[in-house]
């Protein structure tokens, strides 16, 4: 069953040059004269890649089988990663070039999913967001306005802003996607 590009959703998955590709962001766009087109964000599932492109509206598209297993997060050892189905007690190990990123925001026992296109593995889903406590931040400024931010490290190694009310041994909630504080936990 093919699929048209005026259908594209965010968060489809679609065959595009023989990989498996991801719809980030899209946009109808209508031109004075001519056929209506789609401007597209993508990521390519298998290399991890983003680019912009353009489609014509009535554009066929074959959708990507992609299977996703929900698995729990268990450990890291040597750069590897691993992964434990909780149905059938099933490892998965992946690399650090697999998780890329991803590291920043993995807990032992934190459930996500596996995206597997054809028996390979492409990469880890992640919940939205996940909580993280600081490991390293300076001290708050007294009377500082709200809206100035500082660096902070957390437990797992990740780098971002936080507002200066935010101290040392806080929990707080990141957003996986951007790895951006959302709020406190």
């Amino acid at each position: 069953m093919a699929i048209e590009a005026g259908d594209f959703k965010t968060g489809l998955t679609v065959m595009v040059d023989g990989d498996p590709w991801v719809v980030l962001e899209f946009m109808h766009v209508k031109p004075g004269k001519g056929a209506a087109i789609l401007k597209t964000k993508m990521r390519n599932l298998k290399t991890g890649s983003t680019q912009e492109r353009n489609f014509n509206a009535n554009t066929k598209f074959e959708p990507a089988m992609i299977e996703k297993k929900a698995v729990n997060y268990s450990y890291e050892a040597g750069g590897t990663y691993s992964f434990m189905d909780m149905e059938t007690y099933e490892t998965y190990d992946l690399s650090a070039e697999q998780i890329g990123d991803n590291k920043y925001f993995l807990k032992e026992g934190m459930e996500c999913y596996l995206m597997i296109f054809n028996g390979d593995i492409l990469n880890v889903q992640l919940p939205d967001k996940v909580e993280l406590t600081v490991a390293e931040t300076t001290p708050g400024v007294k009377g500082a306005n709200s809206s100035q931010t500082k660096d902070a490290t957390t437990d797992t190694g990740l780098t971002l802003r936080v507002p200066q009310f935010i101290n040392t041994g806080d929990v707080i909630i990141v957003t996986t996607a951007d790895g951006k504080y959302s709020s406190r936990a």
